[in-house]
């Protein structure tokens, strides 16, 4: 779990490993998250990895891809606001995975296998169409923040 003594805000990162996903988020210029839904939001990981850090993701784009029983979409609801608050543009488009047509679960203890309808290329190429206009559009901002 988050770990910082200071909040990420701050920039003031003292451990190795927030150092080294500070480096790892700070080296793309978007994202496509790709999450299940657990009680109707994100997984606590998902949110604690997100929020280890703040100036790294700031000005960039993210997509989403969810997937769970209606699909993820209360997941990618959720990381919305978080993503927002970060100050990542949040694409429109979104691939949202339903357990019922979207996979292949023979067992409900073993993960199954993903099996998406057709419908969901299309939509995939559109999100990523997105997330690379929206990341190339912010990076005059990133470097002007940077410079400054």
């Amino acid at each position: 779990m988050l770990d910082e003594p200071a909040p990420a805000l701050f920039g003031e990162y003292r451990h190795p490993h927030t150092n080294r996903w500070a480096e790892t988020v700070a080296s793309f210029d978007g994202f496509v998250f790709v999450t299940p839904e657990y009680n109707h939001s994100a997984p606590g990981a998902l949110k604690n990895a997100i929020d280890f850090l703040f100036a790294e993701w700031n000005n960039k784009a993210a997509g989403f891809v969810s997937h769970g029983v209606h699909g993820g979409v209360r997941a990618v609801e959720h990381l919305r606001q978080v993503m927002t608050e970060v100050q990542v543009a949040n694409v429109r488009t979104q691939v949202a995975l339903s357990a019922f047509t979207d996979f292949e679960i023979t067992d409900p203890a073993r993960p199954g296998m993903i099996t998406p309808g057709p419908h969901q290329e299309p939509t995939l190429v559109e999100l990523l169409d997105e997330v690379i206009a929206w990341s190339g559009a912010l990076r005059t901002l990133r470097h002007q923040v940077a410079a400054a």
